[in-house]
């Protein structure tokens, strides 16, 4: 499912896991006046991207950057 800019007073959250995706979450929505875009690592502290295996091979760091927001991210929310 395509985001919509319809979707921004649906959710609490959207997360993205690079700067391209919070990018295009800003043009879709318009603005993010309620501060609901995030990238994944700044749940972890971190304001980098999530490692892209495409260009590393590197499949084990990007689940480990993944995992790692993901549990920011739940502790978060708790």
């Amino acid at each position: 499912m395509q985001l919509r800019k319809s979707d921004y007073g649906k959710y609490d959250y959207f997360i993205g896991i690079e700067t391209a995706n919070i990018r295009n979450m800003n043009r879709i929505f318009g603005s993010d006046p309620d501060d609901k875009i995030y990238k994944l690592l700044t749940f972890a502290g971190r304001g980098d991207d999530v490692s892209d295996p495409w260009y590393s091979r590197d499949f084990g760091k990007a689940y480990a950057d993944i995992e790692e927001g993901c549990r920011g991210l739940l502790r978060s929310i708790i």
